[in-house]
């Protein structure tokens, strides 16, 4: 009983943590620059910018430093589960940990191209089921990730899985929003959200 308490507790110290640096400009500079230094290990996969080098593997650029913050709580405690981030987020120290997702927060996400057609149906679908969690602008929010601007082929990928239930990953909302997406609707909303800046 205690551990879990000390855990809520910890998690709520780290996250009030993040909004005192965040509303202090110098502080917030150190830790971005910090956070630059501390991820240099993530960058193998999602890019020294945190704009990912592979289309499996989500963009970390422009997420919101909450939710980025729990979910690398996530992988460090195993609740999310890949044996490699999962490896290398045990290593780190809470204000690493603070200090890289800051970072990663920071920098822009540039939008790509996509067919304009597709994409205008993708808003539609992305309207209809996806907005009132991940917001009109799909930027998400401490709860919820930011998708605009992601990779299409991550996108693709996980829509599939929620809807499928195929992945490792289980969410309620998720699964209920995706499940009449046919793979041509999961297409256009992955060309919708990859193209928004």
């Amino acid at each position: 009983m205690w551990g879990c308490v000390g855990l809520a507790q910890a998690q709520t110290s780290i996250q009030e943590r993040l909004k005192a640096i965040q509303a202090d400009p110098v502080a917030l500079k150190a830790a971005v620059d910090a956070g630059r230094k501390a991820s240099f290990f993530c960058a193998n996969c999602h890019g020294e910018e945190g704009i990912s080098k592979q289309g499996d593997v989500p963009n970390l650029a422009g997420q919101n430093p909450a939710y980025l913050l729990e979910q690398i709580r996530k992988f460090g405690s195993g609740e999310r589960k890949d044996a490699f981030m999962q490896g290398l987020i045990k290593v780190l120290k809470d204000e690493e940990r603070l200090q890289i997702a800051l970072f990663y927060a920071a920098n822009p996400v540039p939008p790509v191209r996509t067919d304009a057609t597709l994409a205008a149906r993708g808003k539609v679908l992305f309207d209809k089921l996806c907005v009132r969690c991940h917001g009109e602008q799909a930027r998400g929010h401490e709860t919820y990730p930011r998708l605009a601007g992601q990779k299409a082929a991550y996108l693709q990928t996980t829509i599939i899985r929620y809807r499928d239930g195929t992945g490792i990953r289980n969410n309620q909302l998720m699964s209920i929003a995706t499940s009449t997406l046919k793979n041509e609707d999961v297409q256009a909303v992955a060309a919708y959200l990859a193209q928004l800046p």
